[in-house]
């Protein structure tokens, strides 16, 4: 089974370029996505959280209330290590179920700590959406409606640019229009699907 891991800073474009290879009949197993999957209500990862955050920590609609779950693991390391403990077996184990699920010639694994997390190890080939720093921040400013500076701390706290790139066996630079994207996209298919072969 051929792997391909799709990652980039905060807003490179990574969704964008997903949902291409996605609208090309590429399974997409997105890791953002199933680390909301393992806390959704009735999942054992949700219980867990609750008895040991206690009931504060879900809302009147029965969902995990991230803002403050990230409150308290931003400020207490040992309760983020406590949570990572219970979440990443959970979040690996649903990733390489629906990898495993995969009918499509290659699978596309998105995760934006990619190589922060060693995750390429399970990949074949890693393509990083790369993407000029001064515009990654005007563009996650506008798309979350935060300050740019904000935004600088949040790249700041990224793996850097430079050694994002050299981890890259693919680029797709992001600095032209969405159309310029979905078009590099669109090549990089067809090497995929030579190499599955």
């Amino acid at each position: 089974m051929l792997i391909i891991g799709l990652t980039g800073g905060i807003g490179s474009g990574k969704s964008v370029a997903s949902d291409k290879f996605a609208s090309l009949g590429v399974t997409v197993v997105d890791a953002d996505v199933v680390s909301r999957t393992v806390v959704e209500p009735g999942m054992p990862a949700l219980k867990e959280i609750e008895s040991h955050f206690g009931s504060d920590i879900i809302g009147d609609d029965g969902l995990l209330d991230r803002t403050k779950l990230r409150e308290i693991i931003a400020s207490d390391a040992e309760e983020r290590k406590w949570l990572e403990s219970v979440l990443h077996p959970r979040i690996g184990e649903q990733i390489t179920k629906e990898i495993s699920e995969s009918t499509s010639p290659y699978t596309l694994l998105v995760a934006p700590l990619l190589l922060e997390t060693n995750s390429q190890e399970m990949c074949s080939r890693v393509v990083v959406v790369d993407v000029p720093k001064e515009v990654q921040i005007t563009r996650t400013a506008e798309r979350d409606k935060v300050s740019h500076n904000q935004v600088e701390q949040m790249v700041a706290a990224q793996m850097q640019r430079e050694k994002r790139l050299e981890k890259a066996d693919d680029v797709l630079l992001n600095k032209g229009t969405i159309e310029d994207l979905e078009n590099q996209v669109e090549e990089l298919h067809k090497k995929y699907l030579l190499l599955a072969e």
